[in-house]
């Protein structure tokens, strides 16, 4: 099976917690990984203006990947997509920051551009309202249905 990892928005902006960063760091290191970072421009998405507050104007991605896009908002760019679609990857895994809000946003990009996007549930962390992820675990196995762990990825990846 062809897959790529999404990590979407691990980075200083969001403060994420050390055990996931450790946990993509590893993770990342035994398969082709891409990479998401939220940089703020009011000009493109509102977030001062509607919510209060916004992201970093500059920040980086906290794990390695072989390739990151930057990106405006919760949603994912016409050109990430574009890039994994290249791929012609099986499915991709998607992981990261704020399970119900940008990783679910991803996931809806990826579905609706033909592919299937998988979560892996034990590397995503909830956004303040829900720092357990639960909400969007449940929403994602509602919208997408799939979903996996490290475990069950490691095994697949072991077995080859």
């Amino acid at each position: 099976m062809q897959q790529v990892l999404l990590i979407v928005d691990v980075q200083s902006t969001f403060s994420p917690p050390e055990w996931l960063v450790d946990g993509l760091r590893a993770f990342s290191a035994k398969i082709p990984t891409i990479a998401t970072v939220e940089i703020h421009d009011e000009q493109v998405t509102p977030f001062q203006r509607q919510l209060g507050w916004h992201p970093a104007a500059q920040d980086e991605n906290l794990i390695e990947a072989d390739k990151v896009f930057i990106k405006h908002g919760y949603g994912q760019t016409t050109e990430t997509i574009e890039y994994i679609k290249q791929l012609g990857v099986d499915r991709v895994l998607v992981c990261g920051m704020q399970t119900e809000t940008c990783v679910l946003a991803a996931g809806f990009a990826l579905f609706d551009a033909g592919l299937t996007p998988t979560l892996v549930t034990d590397l995503t962390v909830g956004s303040s309202l829900d720092r357990s992820g639960e909400l969007g675990i449940k929403l994602w196995k509602h919208h997408f249905g799939h979903v996996t762990t490290r475990a069950e990825v490691n095994a697949l990846l072991e077995a080859r």
